[in-house]
């Protein structure tokens, strides 16, 4: 390939190598659809990277015809060692994922249809998107809302949140989903006081991406059980991503009006200061004492601190050790 001119409309203006999968946006221009779809759905970029105009319909149209210029140059250039692009899987439909978001309404069936949604999910950042824009999000989050505990529910709750997870919800998804649901975070904290390990993990996680989205009013008066479960989520340390993603909640929300008496009376001062005896990164550091900042605003926090044999003492040590926070 090093030997030929490769005609130019063939190369991506993103990342300026061969398109095997050329789309259109909706400004005209054609790229390749994993750097096009990294642009607009990873960078959360809005503007065609050529024109710079706003791309209004993020659809990706297939550049069928380009394809198959593509393709025929490769044959003729085979004996170059140019091997011929294989012609694309198509992205799953809007009408696909209807029918099997229907077939999902039926309990016998729902199940089968939740695993072939993550199946799909996993496949491309487009099919993640046609999910969403297919009123998946609405009926995957009323099945989290509507649980009953049993065991056949656990495990359909435990597939609605790993989708919900892996969607990667834009922004637009994650502030209609406040919305509409208000009571979602009391759903996910439901969860995470009565569910199995994967659910846990899954409801922390999707809390923080919920709470980043949410206004302060949403997140002003948030209930008691929310701090419980985020201590426990940090004394189990189920994981250290959910670990993290706790840390990141209580850093947002115990700002806020009585949230740090809450996480006080929840137990997390003595919890942290632990966690500080024990941790030696640098990041996890600053978050902690970021919370015990906040929490240590209230009479309750203060109390906590001075009652741990450890506390003044730790946190004197570590915060000379950390950058500013």
């Amino acid at each position: 390939m090093d030997e030929i001119d490769v005609p130019p409309f063939f190369i991506c203006p993103i990342s300026l190598e061969f398109m095997k999968d050329p789309v259109t946006v909706s400004t005209g221009i054609t790229y390749d659809r994993e750097s096009i779809e990294k642009w607009l759905f990873s960078g959360k970029n809005t503007t065609c990277p050529v024109t710079k105009q706003v791309i209004v319909d993020c659809e990706l149209t297939p550049n069928h015809t380009l394809r198959r210029l593509i393709q025929s140059w490769c044959l003729l250039n085979a004996s170059h060692g140019i091997e011929r692009i294989p012609t694309p899987k198509p992205p799953i439909s809007k009408a696909q994922i209807i029918k099997l978001l229907d077939d999902a309404k039926s309990p016998q069936q729902q199940i089968k249809c939740l695993k072939r949604l993550q199946s799909i999910a996993s496949q491309n950042v487009t099919n993640k998107r046609c999910i969403e824009s297919s009123g998946a999000v609405e009926f995957l989050v009323s099945i989290v809302s509507n649980n009953d505990s049993t065991v056949a529910e656990e495990s359909t709750i435990d597939e609605a949140l790993s989708i919900l997870y892996s969607l990667q919800l834009s922004e637009a998804a994650l502030k209609k989903l406040m919305a509409k649901n208000g009571d979602f975070i009391v759903s996910l904290t439901r969860v995470m006081q009565g569910g199995s390990y994967e659910s846990r993990v899954y409801a922390v996680l999707l809390l923080k991406s919920v709470v980043e989205m949410a206004g302060p009013m949403q997140l002003i008066n948030l209930r008691p059980e929310l701090f419980v479960e985020l201590v426990k989520v940090l004394c189990d340390q189920i994981s250290q991503q959910a670990t993290k993603a706790a840390l990141k909640l209580l850093v947002y929300t115990c700002p806020l009006g009585r949230n740090k008496i809450k996480a006080a009376e929840a137990g997390v001062v003595p919890v942290l200061i632990n966690m500080l005896l024990d941790s030696s990164e640098k990041r996890a550091c600053e978050m902690i004492l970021t919370v015990l900042d906040a929490v240590c605003g209230c009479a309750e926090g203060r109390l906590e601190l001075i009652s741990h044999g450890a506390g003044l003492a730790i946190v004197s040590k570590k915060i000379l050790r950390v950058s500013q926070v």
